[in-house]
């Protein structure tokens, strides 16, 4: 049931590494308490992980992912920071391998796009948190926009697009996921909504979204499938590459990515 796109490549861990409570998650920083449980659902490299940790030294975080690529260098990232309230492990959104009511905080950042059920997968995390204050909050892409007009980027914005859904996923469904929500059982009053947003201006922000981008789209799996399965051809992949490094050139140039956010309470 999941519909990942991609895979662990260097680029793609190089943008999951960057994510951090500040920039991906500042919405859930006023509901956090020292002593809390966190299951972060989709840990990747563990950025965010780890950062939860740090901010629940009396607690305990726990990171999953459907597949074990990533989870060493997630360990290595705790290791190196000293932090030692945290586990990783593989696990299936679709089916957490945790009893009812264990968890104070589960969260998701840009994962319920790459499943086919997000609603099944909510009311999965609806299960495992807590029932008397148990949050549940997620973030989701929604609108992309750049500057200066570039047909690498729109390219490269069509390909994925179309890939994601022809895959069955839900590509950018920041503005919908509350009702998601709804429908994996939470009542409409108990689900505050937010946005939030991604920019990248200077130089040092074009070279690391830019760059990325450009490396997921020169060797990745997303470039292995999308040739492979007829989403693109290796020339159409090679003008997106192009595209991203005018975008990374270009003193001028702007991309922005607005988030939909919820927190929900059982």
């Amino acid at each position: 049931m999941t519909t990942y796109t991609t895979d662990h490549a260097p680029a793609v861990l190089q943008t999951h590494g960057w994510r951090t409570l500040a920039n991906s998650v500042p919405y859930i920083l006023p509901y956090l308490k020292p002593d809390m449980t966190i299951l972060d659902i989709g840990c990747g490299p563990g950025s965010i992980t780890v950062d939860f940790a740090r901010h629940v030294p009396s607690g305990h975080v726990t990171g999953v992912e459907y597949v074990a690529d990533p989870l060493e260098q997630a360990r290595s990232l705790a290791s190196s920071k000293h932090v030692t309230n945290i586990d990783f492990q593989v696990a299936d959104i679709h089916a957490l391998p945790f009893p009812d009511n264990t968890f104070d905080l589960v969260h998701v950042h840009q994962v319920l796009q790459h499943i086919s059920d997000p609603v099944l997968a909510l009311r999965e995390m609806r299960r495992v948190a807590k029932s008397h204050g148990g949050i549940i909050a997620a973030r989701e892409s929604s609108t992309l926009t750049w500057y200066p007009e570039n047909e690498g980027i729109a390219l490269w914005f069509d390909i994925t697009t179309k890939m994601a859904k022809e895959k069955g996923g839900n590509p950018h469904p920041g503005s919908r996921i509350h009702v998601w929500a709804e429908e994996a059982g939470f009542e409409q009053s108990r689900i505050r909504k937010s946005a939030g947003c991604w920019s990248f201006s200077s130089p040092e922000e074009r070279q690391y979204w830019g760059g990325s981008m450009a490396g997921r789209a020169a060797a990745s799996g997303f470039a292995t499938k999308a040739v492979e399965e007829g989403f693109a051809t290796k020339e159409q992949l090679e003008s997106v590459v192009k595209g991203w490094e005018e975008f990374i050139e270009s003193d001028r140039a702007w991309f922005g990515l607005l988030h939909g956010e919820i927190v929900c309470w059982k």
